[in-house]
């Protein structure tokens, strides 16, 4: 039997990668491949691995950090989709970042390479993000990429040299300053939430998002906080609804089942990434739940720790 494939995705935040693996997995499930993903990000309650699920593709999730700092958990994670079945596992890394070829492909191809294939690393280089600290995560990204590409890809061009044999894979370590790094991370105030609300009378997932996406947007800019990537997905028994916001004022990139009827029980998670302090992110953000009357589930808001890779060093490794 072939070792399933990995394909790792980097990319800053709200570049469009889960968006772009989804499409992928819908061509790849079109000639009959069982594809899985492994989303990556330093808080749980995942908006990306929710909606994965919802397009039919089999979704673990790395949490509590980067997959450099959590690789323990990713080879978990891949173990349990290849346990599952899948011949191509996407593994999406979190939008801040960087150092994947010496931290991840690299211990990935030394020592589980008898159980996977590791394809280039992709780098979604959609948008450069302004700013001192989020400018220097986007050119460490790009600078490591195999593939440096935009959203707008051709998805068949890109699965291509994805599962063209014998391409080499991490062919562009890069030396990264990790004070520096940590810096640029801690720059981002983190928030995820999850939340039930049980809106009397009834409402449907785009009357629940629509307006509270809104709300979110308007009292950020008001206190000054940059949105840097903002989601929000809302579930019920008649559909889902997921919006994201990669800049304040911005019109949000909506996707579900926009004519879903209403229904009295949902389940909302949030995922907002700003330059903001944590506990500003949390007072706003539970500001406008509270006026919806939402009970809340999990809750964290942080600054992104500093990275401590499991594995350091690295060169470029043949697949």
């Amino acid at each position: 039997m072939k070792r399933p494939l990995v394909a790792i995705v980097g990319g800053f935040l709200g570049a469009g990668k889960t968006t772009l693996i989804l499409k992928a997995a819908r061509v790849l499930a079109g000639r009959g491949a069982r594809v899985a993903v492994v989303m990556n990000d330093q808080g749980g309650d995942l908006v990306d691995a929710e909606l994965a699920r919802r397009h039919g593709v089999a979704a673990d999730e790395v949490a509590g950090g980067c997959f450099c700092c959590r690789f323990p958990d990713l080879v978990t994670a891949l173990e349990r989709m290849e346990e599952r079945g899948a011949e191509v596992i996407f593994a999406e890394a979190v939008g801040s970042c960087t150092d994947l070829v010496a931290t991840t492909l690299g211990p990935l191809l030394r020592d589980w390479g008898h159980r996977f294939r590791v394809a280039p690393l992709t780098v979604l280089a959609h948008g450069r993000p302004e700013g001192a600290e989020l400018e220097f995560l986007f050119e460490q990204q790009v600078a490591e990429a195999d593939l440096a590409i935009d959203r707008t890809v051709d998805v068949e061009w890109w699965l291509g040299e994805l599962l063209r044999e014998g391409v080499a894979a991490g062919r562009h370590p890069i030396s990264v300053d990790y004070a520096r790094y940590a810096e640029a991370e801690a720059a981002l105030g983190w928030l995820n939430a999850r939340v039930a609300i049980r809106p009397r009378p009834a409402l449907s997932p785009a009357l629940v998002v629509g307006p509270l996406m809104d709300a979110l947007d308007e009292e950020l800019s008001a206190a000054g906080v940059r949105i840097v990537h903002l989601k929000m997905m809302d579930q019920c028994e008649s559909g889902y609804v997921k919006a994201a916001l990669t800049a304040n004022g911005r019109e949000p990139a909506v996707e579900g089942v926009l004519d879903a009827s209403p229904a009295r029980e949902h389940e909302l998670l949030i995922n907002l990434r700003a330059l903001g302090a944590p506990e500003v992110l949390r007072e706003i953000v539970g500001r406008a739940l509270e006026a919806r009357r939402a009970e809340w589930r999990a809750l964290e808001a942080f600054r992104p720790a500093a990275p401590v890779p499991y594995h350091l060093g690295g060169r470029a490794f043949p697949v």
